[in-house]
């Protein structure tokens, strides 16, 4: 099976490689009825654009976004949505040592020894382009869920943190890094501007917070909200780790202290005196704020030369000519909330099926 589609009841597939001639996306199971047009799609996009700073890719993509099919008199008809953004930016002669040698940390080995046969061209389809398509098919889901606010953001660029005493929502969209904290990215400017003048590249730490979901979705054992929460973030390009909640530092605390404590609240509903399993037990929302953290590895073109192999095993160097992010993990902020929207989308219609 080719992988290209993800969820159950709200299923959407990515199609497209990044110097073909479109990259799109096909939203299956969205509910009739709502209000839908492409202005409600595009500003999600526009967070996620490359060009729009000098910490990001040079490619000059509008990214503007067309539906095809399944609306009619703006509304949602119930049958497949079809969303289509055109590549007017491609420079495929960038890649012309790619086609004969390995980038090392990139797909290009990996896809080789699947099929037999890669596009080198950006990398093909393993191009973080592709995530163009699961910001636009994010925002489709965002329709499926208002009740649900969600928010991503830039909590670690390589080594270097925001101060939690720092954080401030509204810092999050004034400046180029998604960072809540004014301090850090200041000097995150600095930080990735000295790994693009160096040819190499930084890794990233997004966090994610969902707020307003409900208690029940979700489900024990096999389809836990954590799982698939873990598993949407995990098959987006350059993500190498998942945490839910305290993730791994839960694993220094004592079991008092990583309780959630409860104690009555309004409408029965308890109150929580802390969030330490990120809204999440037992592989059911709690109605807590839902917390993932997501880690972005280096970019792997890299205009450092690094050691490798050619397609017929010889050694050598390649250094990876081009436009490529710096610190890739900066614009997947907007592409951890699409992921987001997505499971919360299809595990909202999932608990409708079952509990009504």
């Amino acid at each position: 099976m080719s992988h290209n589609s993800f969820g159950h009841l709200f299923r959407v597939t990515t199609w497209g490689e990044s110097h073909g001639p479109a990259i799109g996306a096909v939203v299956d199971g969205c509910p009739p009825g709502l209000a839908l047009s492409e202005a409600d799609i595009q500003p999600f996009l526009d967070r996620r654009r490359p060009g729009t700073s000098r910490f990001t890719t040079q490619r000059q993509e509008p990214d503007a976004v067309r539906i095809q099919s399944g609306v009619f008199e703006g509304r949602t008809t119930g049958t497949p949505i079809s969303l289509m953004i055109d590549n007017v930016d491609q420079r495929s002669r960038d890649y012309s040592d790619v086609a004969t040698a390995y980038r090392p940390g990139h797909a290009d080995y990996a896809y080789d020894a699947k099929y037999g046969f890669r596009d080198y061209r950006g990398g093909g389809r393993s191009s973080a382009r592709e995530t163009a398509c699961r910001v636009a098919a994010g925002a489709v889901a965002r329709l499926v869920i208002p009740e649900v606010r969600i928010t991503a953001w830039v909590e670690a660029i390589g080594r270097d943190a925001i101060d939690p005493a720092n954080f401030d929502a509204n810092e999050i969209g004034r400046n180029p890094f998604f960072c809540p904290d004014a301090a850090a990215a200041a000097r995150w400017e600095v930080l990735v501007d000295a790994a693009r003048k160096a040819g190499s590249s930084l890794g990233a730490v997004i966090a994610c917070e969902a707020v307003g979901v409900p208690a029940g979705w979700g489900a024990p054992l096999y389809a836990k909200l954590d799982a698939e929460l873990a598993g949407a973030c995990m098959s987006i390009n350059a993500v190498k780790g998942v945490e839910i909640g305290d993730g791994f530092a839960a694993a220094r605390l004592r079991g008092e202290e990583n309780a959630d404590a409860m104690r009555p609240g309004a409408d029965g509903v308890p109150a929580f005196l802390a969030n330490h399993s990120g809204g999440i037990a037992g592989g059911i929302a709690t109605g807590q704020p839902v917390v993932v953290r997501v880690a972005f590895k280096p970019t792997s073109s890299i205009l450092t030369p690094v050691e490798t192999i050619t397609q017929s095993g010889e050694a050598t160097e390649i250094m990876t000519k081009g436009r490529h992010d710096p610190c890739v993990g900066i614009r997947g902020a907007p592409v951890v909330e699409a992921m987001v929207a997505l499971v919360l989308a299809d595990q909202k219609m999932l608990h409708r099926a079952q509990c009504t």
